[in-house]
């Protein structure tokens, strides 16, 4: 259960600072749990493919989840 609220915890801090960095302020609780938590799959999936790993805690993933989630929401609005 513990991993639940892990993923929740990492997915809502990242998806509210991505919310600031790319339009300046969150997209909602749920929208920001989303997004971060999309965000640390395409970042992991980046950061892996260039040859990064992180050595694991909340502070690795919250940034690579922000950096996917950048991403993400970078590719959504070229696409738009």
């Amino acid at each position: 259960m513990f991993w639940l609220v892990w993923i929740i915890l990492v997915g809502l801090i990242a998806g509210w600072a991505t919310g600031k960095i790319m339009k300046g302020s969150g997209y909602g609780p749920l929208i920001d749990i989303l997004l971060g938590i999309a965000g640390a799959i395409i970042g992991g999936f980046i950061l892996r493919i260039l040859g990064f790993y992180t050595s694991g805690g909340i502070i690795p993933e919250i940034l690579v989840a922000i950096f996917g989630a950048v991403v993400l929401v970078w590719l959504a609005r070229k696409i738009k």
